[in-house]
């Protein structure tokens, strides 16, 4: 399966894409994590990624369509992926086209997780308590829920004319949520 997995920060996306990575037997790829990790190691990117984030931003698609192109190319992924936080603008719908055309292989479906504003407000303030991010403060998340509805949210228009689309409520256990995803991936493929 080649999937993405879209939805607004904090919608769980990144948790349940552990679930379908597994199911499938292919690496999830999150560029929220490539980013993290080189925050975290202090690389240039990292740098560069920490400043943006930290205001609510998102990274630019040079960067983000460069870390994608050369994960994608990696022998784990021959067989399937599924990208999480990758694409986020027209502009990487494209690049991702281009990437996919040179590979020779297509998308079998877009995951949209939906989940209410408010909602996941409150779970990203819940996360940033937890796991100490400090890019998780009210602020920069409305900041970034905002940005998505601008920006990101007009893709899902794209994939579902190309009947990729597969919406899911997101809201919910883990398990549940996971089996309404498995559900729908399942009627995709028959």
């Amino acid at each position: 399966m080649r999937l993405l997995i879209m939805g607004p920060p904090g919608a769980g996306k990144g948790t349940q894409a552990k679930g379908i990575a597994a199911r499938y037997g292919i690496p999830a790829i999150s560029t929220g994590d490539i980013f993290r990790t080189n925050v975290k190691n202090e690389t240039p990117l990292g740098l560069k990624v920490k400043e943006i984030m930290n205001s609510g931003g998102y990274v630019g698609d040079d960067i983000t369509n460069g870390l994608v192109r050369n994960r994608l190319a990696e022998e784990d992924a021959a067989q399937g992926f599924l990208l999480d936080g990758y694409p986020r603008t027209l502009a990487q719908v494209e690049a991702l086209d281009g990437m996919l055309e040179e590979l020779g292989v297509t998308l079998d479906a877009v995951v949209s997780l939906t989940a209410d504003t408010d909602e996941v407000v409150a779970r990203l303030l819940k996360r940033a308590e937890i796991e100490g991010r400090a890019d998780d403060n009210e602020e920069t998340i409305r900041t970034r829920l905002r940005v998505y509805d601008e920006e990101t949210a007009p893709l899902l228009a794209t994939y579902a004319q190309r009947g990729l689309l597969v919406e899911v409520d997101g809201l919910g256990e883990i398990d549940e949520v996971g089996q309404r995803i498995a559900a729908a991936l399942d009627a995709v493929r028959a």
